[in-house]
C-alpha cells in the first residue's frame, strides 16, 4: 500500500540458497529463523554447501557467536539505506511532490533487482592479501559512510521546503540511486562472506542473520525514522513541551548512521580476518565470462523465455494498488508515520505466512496457488481504491478514528496473505525447475526476472497518475489546469485547481481489468509450464 508498509517487489529480496552467493536475490518473504541449538533452518546448509563424508554433527552456534553477531550487524547496516530510501517517497508526498516525480524517484529501488549484472565482477576481482570479501566490503562501506555524511549536508536542499522551493528530483534520485547501488554491492560482498565466515554446520544461520538484520535495519531506517522525524508524533508521545520539529531530521539521521558505518568498517578492516575459501564445486562457474554466457544460454531456452515474458507482465494488475495507494492516503491527510507504524503488528503474520503457504506449494504444481491467489489480490486493488475514497469522509479535526486504522490494518493483512501466496508459489516453482548443476545461477536469474516484473509496473503506475488526472480551474474563467504553468496562471487569476477525475481511480480500474485479462488469457499458459518435462528446463553447458 505504500513504500513504507508494502514490501517493494524487487526491493528487499531474499537469497536463493545456492553456491552462487554473488547471484543471490532477496525477496519480500523472510526465511524461517533459527536459534542457537535448534539446528539449521529449512535445510539451507545442505543447499548452500554440500555435506562431506565424515563431517561431525553440529556443534551449535556458540563457538561462532562472534561471527554470527558480526553478520547480524552487517545486515542491519544493509537495511538502513533500504529503509531510508523507502521513507523518502512519503516525505516527498508530504511536500506536495507530483506523481511523475515519484515515478522518477522509484528508479532508486531498482539496484537490488539489477545487481545480477555486476555481481560476478564483485565475486571474481579482489585483492588476495586483503581478503576476497573485504576487498569489496570495506571500501563500499567506507563510501556509504562518507556518502551519508555528505548527504546530511545536502539533503534538506534537495528535498526543498514544500512551499516556495520544490525538491530537486534529478539530484535526489541520482543521489539515492548511487546510495542503493552501494548498498546492493555491499549486500553481494556480505552474502559471499557469510558462506565462509561460518563453519559448514553453522552456515545456515547466515539466512537468519540476513532476515533479522535486514528487517531490523529497514525498521530503523524507515519506521523509527519517520516516527522520530514527525513533530506531531514526538509532541504527542515523547515530549512534555510541543516543538515545531521532530526529535531528529533526515540530515541528523544520515550523519549519525554515516558515522556508524565508518566506525564499524574500520573495526572490521582491522580486527576481522577472512577464512580460507571453500573448494569450488561443479556447480560453480569458471569466471566472469562463463557466468554471463551461462545466463544468456539459460534465458534463450523456450520454456524459460516463456516464463520470463509471463512473469514480467503478471503484476501489472497490482501496480496501482501497490505503488500509489499509500501515497494517496498521505495526500488525503493520513500521517506518514502512522502508515509506517502499521507495518509493526503485521510482522508476525509475515513470518508465519510462508511457513503455512509452503505446505500447499511443495507439490508438483506450485503455480496453482499463484493462480488461485491472483484474483483475490486484484479485487483488493478495488478495495484499496474504495479505502482512499473513504479516507477524507471519516477524517475529523483530531485526525482519524481508531476504527479507520483497524480497517487499514485488516486490508494490509489481507493484501499480505495474497502477496505471500503468490511469492512462495513462484519461489517453489523456480526451485523445482532450476537445473541442479547450475541451480544458483539459474534460480537467481528467475528470481531477478520476477523482481523486475514488480519494479517496472510500479514505476509506470506512478508515472501515469498525473496524465490521467483531470483538473478544472474554479473561480477564474477561461483558465485551465492541464499543465503546471496553466495551474500557476489559474492561481494568479484568483482561481484554484479542483480535481474532477483522479487518475488513481482510473488507473485502479484499468489495472484490475488488465489483471483479470492476464488471469483469463495468460494465467493458464503459466500453469501449463508445470507440465513441461525436466528436459525443457535443463541447460546444455560446454566445459
Amino acid at each position: 500500500m505504500s513504500p513504507a508498509i508494502v514490501a517493494q517487489e524487487g526491493g528487499r529480496q531474499r537469497r536463493a540458497a545456492s553456491h552462487h552467493h554473488y547471484l543471490d536475490v532477496r525477496s519480500e518473504a523472510p526465511p524461517g529463523l533459527a536459534l542457537c541449538g535448534d539446528g539449521l533452518p529449512g535445510g539451507e546448509a545442505e543447499a548452500l554447501i554440500p555435506p562431506e563424508a565424515g563431517v561431525r554433527g553440529a556443534r551449535g552456534c556458540w563457538p561462532e557467536l562472534g561471527s554470527i553477531l558480526l553478520l547480524l550487524v552487517l545486515y542491519v547496516l544493509q537495511g538502513i539505506p533500504l529503509g531510508l530510501a523507502g521513507s523518502v517517497p512519503l516525505i516527498l508526498q508530504s511536500k506536495n511532490a507530483s506523481y511523475t516525480e515519484q515515478a522518477f524517484f522509484s528508479f532508486v529501488f531498482w539496484p537490488f533487482s539489477l545487481k545480477l549484472l555486476w555481481a560476478p565482477l564483485v565475486d571474481a576481482v579482489y585483492l588476495r592479501g586483503f581478503g576476497r570479501r573485504k576487498s569489496w566490503l570495506v571500501p563500499t562501506q567506507y563510501m556509504l559512510g562518507l556518502f551519508m555524511i555528505y548527504m546530511s549536508t545536502q539533503v534538506d536542499v534537495l528535498l526543498g521546503d514544500g512551499e516556495s522551493r520544490g525538491p530537486d528530483m534529478v539530484a535526489l534520485t541520482v543521489t539515492f540511486f548511487l546510495f542503493e547501488f552501494l548498498a546492493a554491492t555491499q549486500d553481494i560482498a556480505v552474502d559471499g562472506w557469510a558462506l565462509t565466515m561460518l563453519s559448514r554446520e553453522n552456515v545456515g544461520y547466515a539466512s537468519t542473520c540476513n532476515s533479522v538484520g535486514q528487517t531490523a535495519g529497514y525498521f530503523l531506517g524507515n519506521v523509527l525514522f519517520l516516527a522520530l522525524e514527525s513533530a506531531s508524533f514526538c509532541n504527542k508521545y515523547l515530549r512534555f513541551q510541543p516543538q515545531p520539529q521532530g526529535i531528529v531530521t533526515l540530515s541528523d539521521f544520515l550523519f549519525f548512521w554515516g558515522a556508524v558505518f565508518l566506525i564499524t568498517t574500520t573495526l572490521v578492516a582491522l580486527l576481522k580476518k577472512e577464512n580460507k575459501e571453500l573448494t569450488p564445486t561443479k556447480e560453480e562457474t569458471k569466471g566472469i565470462t562463463d557466468t554471463y554466457r551461462l545466463l544468456f544460454s539459460i534465458i534463450k531456452m523456450p520454456a524459460v523465455l516463456t516464463f520470463c515474458l509471463l512473469i514480467l507482465t503478471a503484476k501489472v494488475g497490482f501496480s496501482a494498488a501497490d505503488a500509489v495507494t499509500g501515497l494517496k492516503l498521505v495526500e488525503e491527510g493520513v500521517p506518514k508515520e502512522h502508515l509506517a507504524l502499521l507495518a509493526v503488528p503485521v510482522v508476525p503474520l509475515q513470518i508465519i505466512l510462508p511457513l503455512i503457504i509452503s505446505r500447499y506449494t511443495a507439490g508438483p504444481q506450485p503455480l496453482n496457488t499463484f493462480y488461485k491467489a491472483m484474483p483475490f489480490r486484484l479485487l483488493l486493488g478495488l478495495e484499496f481504491a474504495f479505502l482512499v475514497w473513504w479516507t477524507p469522509k471519516v477524517k475529523h479535526e483530531g485526525g482519524f478514528p481508531v476504527y479507520y486504522y483497524v480497517v487499514v490494518l485488516l486490508s494490509y493483512a489481507l493484501h499480505q496473505m495474497t502477496l505471500y501466496s503468490m511469492y512462495v508459489a513462484i519461489m517453489a516453482f523456480n526451485a523445482k525447475v532450476s537445473d541442479p548443476l547450475i541451480g544458483g545461477t539459474y534460480m537467481t536469474l528467475l528470481n531477478t526476472v520476477s523482481n523486475l516484473g514488480g519494479n517496472w509496473p510500479s514505476t509506470v503506475a506512478l508515472w501515469l497518475v498525473d496524465p490521467l488526472t483531470v483538473k478544472e480551474c474554479a473561480g477564474a474563467q477561461e483558465q485551465t489546469c492541464g499543465t503546471a504553468a496553466a495551474a500557476e496562471l489559474c492561481t494568479k487569476a484568483g482561481g484554484s485547481c479542483v480535481t474532477t477525475l483522479d487518475g488513481y481511480y482510473v488507473e485502479s480500474v484499468v489495472c484490475v481489468i488488465l489483471g483479470f485479462g492476464w488471469w483469463f488469457l495468460l494465467g493458464p499458459k503459466l500453469k501449463k509450464l508445470q507440465d513441461e518435462g525436466q528436459s525443457s528446463w535443463k541447460c546444455k553447458r560446454t566445459n
